[in-house]
């Protein structure tokens, strides 16, 4: 006999192996069953109709779907969008069993303790119903996030997947009111019947060394990768078909708990949430058109501007908005100090290309250390460009054979023209440059699987 409080009901498994008899605790009894079939139906209504409503058992909050169709994994709804199905959640250590349509085997249960999936789900292979074809850099709602909590002072503990959705904060929240977050951006690519995952380990790493800026505990190197890896399994569906895309992957740590006064907020989550992706600019692999902005700036020394902290990227917004009205694609970044050298691009790395050296503007501080732009490094490194990290000049620019710039959701973005000052700089390609192509193609290759991977970046995520 199985019997677990849930909702205020008493789920029991009676003599046959198909039934479950769900009765008020008060009343609850094990009684017989002559038809299996008939109580089977009956049982699995009675549980469906006292879920808590939390516990999303249709296809989208759009959408509607009766508990038969449910049940018998039949339920395909439409909306606007897409088509979805959203497996049921249940309360963590409380699980229901039916032979017919839960598998309660917990070892072989990808997501522990935190879901329950209906066999179908676990089985499916199928991907979202979306046109991958149209995908640009937007968010589509996708299954699952994952959410873990921890104190100031404390450490993290085991998180969980939950159904995506909104999630609560007090309006005296310390990311709220102070601005104490920090977000990442890293990449899943879908190569035949796997997933992988790039560099995941510099992304913790650069968060921990972020927080620590922020005054935040973090995850662990090993806890944010492993959380990563559980996100995307649960949301594979949404990872594009070879070549259509990729599953953008949003970390974000922030300050969740009250907080009046200036200080560090007294409680922190991390949370992780995917969406699948395109191009991240409209020219897609065309060159993309810059602006030199030389009175507002993005970083100070001293500041944070060499930590992905969120209170960056709301600061480029003024400069980001009055360029694109006038055309151009971005912002290119001056210091603000000597209003004279190359920092970076609202949300990219910038390069310059002059015969076999590459030179980047060197990490002080004030540039955030991008992981593309790491990775760039050491591929031009290894096909035998000589690459400076040092102070690059804006007149460098005028003089360039190309530009391009770097980001996890650019990858390699060639540079068509510079402005600045009134002064239009171009560089007369209708793609990528010679150089920038050769970068992308090698960078892409090994982040999708398609080439020996000697430096050992990607994470396979197994067979799907």
């Amino acid at each position: 006999m199985y019997s677990p409080y849930f909702n205020g009901y008493v789920v029991y498994s009676s003599g046959c192996k198909a039934c479950l008899r769900v009765e008020p605790r008060e009343k609850a009894s094990c009684r017989p069953n002559t038809n299996i079939k008939e109580c089977e139906e009956m049982e699995i209504n009675a549980v469906l109709s006292n879920f808590h409503p939390t516990y999303l058992l249709s296809p989208s909050s759009r959408s509607s779907v009766s508990s038969t169709a449910v049940a018998t994994r039949t339920a395909h709804v439409s909306s606007s969008h897409q088509t979805r199905f959203s497996p049921p959640l249940f309360p963590k250590k409380q699980v229901l069993a039916s032979a017919s349509w839960l598998n309660i085997n917990e070892a072989n249960n990808p997501f522990k303790r935190a879901v329950v999936l209906s066999e179908s789900y676990s089985e499916a292979t199928e991907l979202a119903d979306i046109e991958w074809d149209n995908l640009g850099f937007g968010f589509i709602p996708t299954d699952y996030m994952y959410i873990m909590k921890c104190t100031q002072g404390g450490s993290f503990s085991k998180g969980e997947l939950q159904r995506f959705g909104n999630i609560e904060l007090s309006p005296s929240a310390g990311v709220l009111n102070y601005g104490q977050g920090l977000f990442e951006g890293l990449k899943a690519y879908r190569k035949d019947d796997t997933v992988l995952l790039f560099r995941p380990e510099e992304n913790a790493l650069r968060m921990r060394q972020g927080a620590e800026r922020m005054c935040m505990p973090s995850p662990t190197v090993e806890q944010f990768v492993e959380a990563v890896k559980e996100t995307v399994l649960a949301n594979k569906r949404w990872v594009p078909p070879p070549g259509k895309g990729s599953l953008y992957i949003r970390p974000l740590l922030m300050g969740s708990g009250a907080v009046l006064g200036l200080a560090p907020a007294p409680e922190y989550t991390f949370l992780i949430y995917v969406s699948p992706v395109g191009n991240y600019f409209k020219e897609g692999v065309a060159p993309i058109n810059l602006i030199i902005e030389h009175e507002l700036h993005r970083a100070t020394p001293g500041g944070t501007g060499g930590v992905k902290t969120i209170g960056n990227y709301a600061a480029v917004l003024k400069a980001q908005s009055a360029a694109k009205a006038k055309g151009y694609s971005d912002v290119l970044y001056l210091d603000c100090v000597h209003k004279k050298y190359l920092e970076e691009v609202s949300s990219c790395n910038i390069f310059v290309v002059k015969g076999n050296i590459i030179s980047t503007p060197s990490i002080k501080g004030t540039i955030l250390p991008g992981i593309t732009r790491k990775s760039i490094i050491d591929v031009a490194r290894s096909q035998g460009f000589q690459v400076e990290e040092r102070l690059v000049e804006v007149e460098e620019l005028l003089d360039a054979d190309e530009v391009f710039c770097t980001g996890t959701a650019v990858v390699v973005s060639p540079v068509g023209s510079v402005t600045y000052k009134g002064k239009r700089v171009s560089y007369g390609f209708d793609g990528f440059g010679a150089v920038s192509q050769l970068l992308y193609s090698v960078l892409t290759q090994l982040q999708m699987g398609l080439i020996d991977d000697k430096m050992k970046w990607t994470v396979e995520l197994g067979i799907l």
